[in-house]
């Protein structure tokens, strides 16, 4: 295999692009099984008897009575409500581990240590490797044995494998299988080469980025900006609870829900393919009027050159954009990727009471 490395641009530089084919290892993630490293993101853990409690009041998600193999997003805002930091969490053998962005673990980590105060809850840096396999042929017993656990697990769900660390399911609004095992770094190798040898074919992370760009999963740092709000790229529910105690932030969640109107909203847009590919950043405009802001970029097997992009609320699909800085690049909103109109909020209701008399 021929690996290539993403390119030094890329928050996972280190990591592997793809190993030749990369729209045949998209393929095969659709139809077989693949296996992805994802080994660069950091994992932290939290352990301790008040770490579900203290965890809950500092974050996003109703996290105090975490039950047994729960693994769930979770988020860190600031005081004006944007997103700081996303993580997916998992509580299992009477410790939370957490897994975030390669470039965000230490700032993570050294805000949670900060936090601790009286608590009774360790943070620290762990040496797990991230690997995840995708496609229906993930379900398929030699598979499910090299991983190490005997049986495929429930979605968001984690079980403990053979020989440390766990397995966990991600659901998936597809219905295929994706499922993150998390390893110890010096068994990284090894259980690479079993799940080769049980028929899973290495992919790079184009593979990867694929399936989530095209399933509208936004990632910290490329589909988000300093203003993102939870709201704006649906992280409402999956990342944030709505019915909880306080938290850094809760304010802004909490007026956004009721007024019902985000200034943004996280979209699909395709790209022209026939020239040069635009970056994550890079501003959408309409009619030369900024209107929004790309995401992560990426090719496609089925549909081609695409990318998420937040562009401003209440845009129509049919509005003709351009992108790319320099380079400029015709892009159209998939009209599939438009949320059905939100309910009007109570307290938006309220205002238009107030506005119209009534």
């Amino acid at each position: 295999m021929s690996a290539v490395p993403v390119p030094e641009s890329s928050p996972d530089r280190g990591a592997i692009w793809h190993y030749g084919d990369p729209l045949g290892e998209q393929r095969a993630a659709q139809h077989d099984a693949v296996v992805v490293d994802r080994s660069h993101r950091g994992v932290i853990t939290l352990s301790g008897p008040d770490r579900k409690t203290w965890l809950h009041s500092i974050s996003t998600q109703h996290v105090a009575d975490t039950v047994e193999g729960s693994c769930t997003e979770n988020l860190s805002l600031d005081g004006q409500g944007r997103v700081e930091d996303h993580w997916w969490q998992t509580e299992l053998g009477g410790v939370t581990y957490l897994d975030t962005e390669s470039w965000r673990a230490e700032s993570l980590l050294a805000y949670l240590q900060k936090m601790v105060f009286w608590s009774d809850v360790s943070p620290a840096a762990a040496e797990f490797a991230v690997l995840s396999v995708i496609g229906p042929a993930a379900a398929g017993d030699s598979v499910l044995a090299a991983l190490g656990v005997p049986a495929l697990p429930p979605e968001s769900t984690a079980v403990s494998r053979e020989g440390g660390g766990f397995v966990r399911r991600i659901g998936c609004a597809d219905g295929g299988i994706e499922l993150d095992a998390l390893v110890p770094r010096d068994q990284r190798d090894a259980v690479l080469e079993q799940l080769e040898s049980a028929g899973v074919r290495r992919a790079g992370l184009w593979a990867y980025e694929a399936r989530r760009v095209a399933a509208r999963r936004p990632r910290l740092g490329l589909d988000t900006d300093d203003r993102t709000i939870p709201h704006e790229v649906g992280w409402i529910g999956p990342a944030v609870h709505l019915d909880k105690g306080c938290y850094r932030g809760q304010e802004t969640v909490a007026r956004v829900h009721n007024l019902g109107r985000p200034p943004r909203m996280l979209v699909l847009v395709h790209l022209d393919g026939s020239g040069e590919r635009p970056a994550a950043g890079d501003p959408l405009l309409a009619d030369g009027r900024v209107v929004g802001r790309l995401g992560t970029v990426i090719d496609h097997v089925d549909d081609g050159p695409i990318a998420l992009a937040l562009v401003k609320r209440g845009i129509p699909a049919t509005t003709g954009l351009v992108t790319g800085g320099e380079h400029p690049v015709a892009a159209e909103i998939d009209p599939d990727s438009l949320a059905a109109e939100e309910k009007t909020g109570a307290g938006r209701l309220a205002v238009e009471r107030l506005r119209g008399g009534g």
